[in-house]
């Protein structure tokens, strides 16, 4: 690594997402106007998706009058440690732990209802439900961990583990709607890429590229 330039190399992802993970256009400045819920999914049983950082900001948020709740969609053994830092923090009544949902029409109704997607992650891979909450056109901001950098842009990124930097990321977006429905186009868009039929095209096109260069080393040899 990396690849030489005569190799054969192509770039996809394993998340490939149907039809109906899409909405059909993105939020208008209207509907990005009074934000107040935020958003985060992932499992809690292990600390590594941030969601204390999220507490966090959010309390600070909370302190100077910014009207946010959280809703978090996944389970796991830390829950009541992070209901114990919500509760100390003083916002126990702001964040709500929805507990594991199913995949599909219980996600995707959470994105819809919610106004900016959080990712605070410590470390992650791919961020799968960072891309199915970018396919419902909601806003997000996220940690530069793994993944995170290839799918969001410098503006929506935050160190992990950053409160200050995360609760300013946050603040920033609720006070200017014209660049959450912005954000919420241009995550449709960058979704897309994940879609089942350009992924079945880009590994089409691999296969065939890989196909190519075999029969013409092939040739190459029987001449």
């Amino acid at each position: 690594y990396p690849a030489g330039p005569a190799t054969v190399t192509a770039t996809y992802s394993s998340v490939d997402l149907p039809p109906a993970a899409y909405v059909s256009r993105a939020r208008t400045i209207e509907e990005a106007w009074n934000t107040t819920t935020l958003i985060s999914i992932g499992s809690l049983d292990q600390m590594y998706k941030g969601i204390d950082t999220l507490i966090n900001a959010l309390a600070r948020l909370i302190a100077v009058s910014i009207p946010l709740r959280l809703v978090h969609v996944g389970d796991g053994k830390f829950r009541p440690h992070l209901e114990r830092l919500a509760k100390r923090r003083g916002v126990a009544d702001k964040v709500i732990f929805a507990g594991a949902l199913p995949a599909g029409e219980a996600i995707c109704q959470r994105l819809d209802a919610a106004d900016l997607f959080v990712m605070p992650s410590r470390t992650e891979g791919q961020g799968r439900a960072l891309i199915e909450a970018m396919a419902r056109g909601v806003p997000a901001i996220g940690s530069t961990a793994g993944g995170i950098p290839e799918l969001l842009e410098t503006d929506y990124l935050i160190a992990p583990g950053d409160v200050p930097g995360l609760a300013a990321k946050i603040r920033n977006l609720w006070t200017d709607p014209a660049r959450m429905a912005t954000a919420s186009a241009r995550n449709l868009t960058r979704a897309r890429d994940f879609s089942a039929q350009s992924l079945t095209q880009r590994r089409d096109a691999y296969y065939r590229a890989v196909h190519d260069a075999t029969k013409r080393v092939l040739r190459a040899r029987l001449k």
